[in-house]
């Protein structure tokens, strides 16, 4: 008798194959028979009934940020509310290993402005039970937990580990090189998956650009020297770029001739040059062809602010009336801006800040819509604020306010920020599509203030196969193969991602009818009480990791079958 037996569903196996209807059996936490049309698997001690219900493998969800969370949510929400069954992290070259007692305030002060993430949840929550990479990998290990964690050695803490004070230098020694190269190779075979670093400009804190952000290619190609010599990994990163300079394509290439190295960035339309993603996307698969890996990571919806009266930005926040306002409740704020008297005032001013791109952004009308409680992602461009005012008469600011202000001040308003430019999802469907790619981009545990994306993975099957109206959908096969598979093979995670005898029991059972996005809101959950958006969803009947459920409807069993994943397998 089997140990499970998930039994009459429409399996999508995670090959990119045609779907068939069929049961999928476990035993000791792996796929021991998949029977398919008209066939049956034999009896289960426990047996899920997925008629009617879509089988997938649980995702595996490589670009998010849960490196400080991890060490003390066993449950790893929101990722886990949306089927993710394994999550890397440490990515964009910001993390919390290795690390030297003295460093440590260093780094959360990088994540939070990076990423943010709430500095005092951070300070509250992570109990520093290591130094080196290795013993970071042991202190998760001794959580149980419910999903799978895998974890990359993020530039600026290694940066920061041989440099110390010197950290943000352009230039380092050789022997400083040797020593960045050595330690990520000793990293690679305690378990690292990978290393990650950071080329953009938008990742700065309150001492410049991060370490890293500026290192020459000899910097890199060493460390891709220590990937190497580690074992098989990945070389991550997030650049302004686009892997499409001809400097960045150059180390790339270079890096992806090394023995093992797997080069993977983030990807989207950019503004400035809206067709250079589909150069990039060709230039991974010509390199493919010769034998290199490149693996360009895409959205599944533009990757966008919700900006709000609790999030960490809107139009009015540098606005003189508005800044006495900042440390008041969310009732005593709606209830002021609902003064006529203030809000007078308030409209009458222009953001006062010297922050170039935050003006940018408090002033981009055309980019800035209402989410609503349908969650449009993909808005018409006739429903933007620059619209919507000059078709009403009024104002931009007196459109953002009234918006701003509903559902109790609790409304929030979307601003895509790349893989917009023809206002529509054209785009990131021909990135879906590329062979080369693979979807990434969450961010699940990061951004907690402005961006909720961790809910990715579930946007794939309702806008993409289900719900798009303006534009061509996508097969549910490919969209299912691009978040299991695809994901898996990039960091070499060849126990999982598909459901085939022999392989990890992560699965997905969803109501594919029935799976619906909530409007993200604030949560104040975090330790020291720190907030995050969050979105819940319906529509998952079950998780198991592992051959254990984890969910059930979206309910926490407090199973806890997760671990740590070391290197590649």
């Amino acid at each position: 008798m089997h140990d499970l037996v998930i039994r009459n569903g429409t399996i999508v196996d995670g090959t990119g194959a045609d779907r068939f209807h069929g049961d999928v059996a476990v035993d000791d936490g792996i796929i021991t028979e998949i029977s398919r049309d008209g066939g049956s698997a034999g009896a289960g001690r426990q047996e899920l009934d997925a008629d009617g219900n879509l089988v997938a493998p649980g995702w595996v969800d490589i670009h998010t940020h849960y490196d400080g969370q991890v060490t003390w949510d066993p449950e790893m929400a929101p990722s886990s509310w949306h089927g993710a069954t394994t999550v890397v992290m440490g990515n964009c070259g910001v993390g919390f290993a290795p690390a030297r007692p003295d460093e440590r305030d260093f780094l959360i002060e990088l994540m939070e402005a990076v990423e943010d993430i709430p500095g005092t949840a951070l300070h509250e929550g992570i109990d520093w039970q290591w130094e080196s990479f290795g013993e970071y990998l042991d202190a998760l290990e001794a959580m149980p937990r419910t999903i799978d964690v895998a974890a990359q050695v993020p530039h600026a803490a290694l940066r920061a580990y041989v440099l110390g004070k010197d950290a943000h230098d352009a230039e380092v020694s050789a022997d400083h090189l040797q020593q960045m190269a050595d330690l990520t190779a000793e990293a690679v075979r305690a378990g690292a998956l990978g290393f990650s670093t950071s080329r953009t400009i938008l990742h700065t804190s309150k001492h410049g650009l991060i370490p890293g952000t500026t290192a020459v290619p000899d910097e890199l190609l060493a460390i891709g020297h220590g990937i190497s010599q580690g074992g098989p990994a990945v070389f991550q990163f997030v650049s302004d770029g686009l892997g499409t300079e001809s400097v960045e394509r150059q180390w790339i290439r270079d890096l992806a001739r090394l023995p093992g190295v797997t080069v993977t960035y983030s990807l989207a339309q950019s503004p400035r040059d809206p067709n250079a993603f589909k150069e990039a996307l060709d230039e991974a698969q010509a390199l493919r062809e010769q034998g290199q890996t490149v693996v360009p990571q895409v959205p599944s919806r533009p990757t966008g602010m919700l900006f709000g009266l609790q999030s960490s930005f809107h139009p009015f926040m540098a606005h003189p009336t508005y800044r006495p306002f900042w440390d008041l409740s969310l009732d005593e704020r709606v209830a002021r801006l609902r003064d006529p008297e203030v809000r007078s005032q308030l409209l009458s001013e222009e953001p006062r800040t010297r922050n170039a791109s935050a003006l940018y952004l408090a002033t981009n009308w055309e980019q800035i819509f209402r989410l609503g409680t349908d969650c449009d992602y993909e808005p018409t461009p006739d429903s933007s604020v620059a619209a919507t005012a000059a078709r009403e008469g009024r104002s931009e600011q007196e459109v953002v306010l009234d918006w701003l202000l509903e559902q109790g001040g609790k409304s929030l308003l979307f601003s895509p920020l790349g893989s917009y430019v023809e206002k529509n999802h054209d785009a990131i469907r021909s990135m879906i599509e590329h062979p080369a790619s693979a979807v990434g981009l969450s961010d699940g545990g990061a951004h907690c203030g402005l961006i909720c994306d961790a809910s990715f993975p579930t946007y794939l099957l309702t806008h993409w196969t289900r719900d798009r109206t303006r534009g061509d959908k996508l097969p549910l096969e490919l969209v299912v193969n691009k978040q299991t598979k695809a994901t898996a093979d990039v960091y070499g995670l060849g126990d999982r991602g598909v459901l085939e005898v022999g392989k990890r029991a992560d699965v997905n059972v969803i109501d594919l009818d029935a799976l619906h996005l909530h409007v993200p809101h604030m949560i104040f959950d975090l330790p020291a009480g720190g907030r995050r958006l969050v979105q819940p969803v319906d529509g998952y009947r079950w998780t198991v990791q592992a051959g254990e459920v984890t969910f059930v409807d979206g309910e926490a069993t407090g199973a806890r079958p997760g671990r740590v994943v070391r290197g590649r397998r």
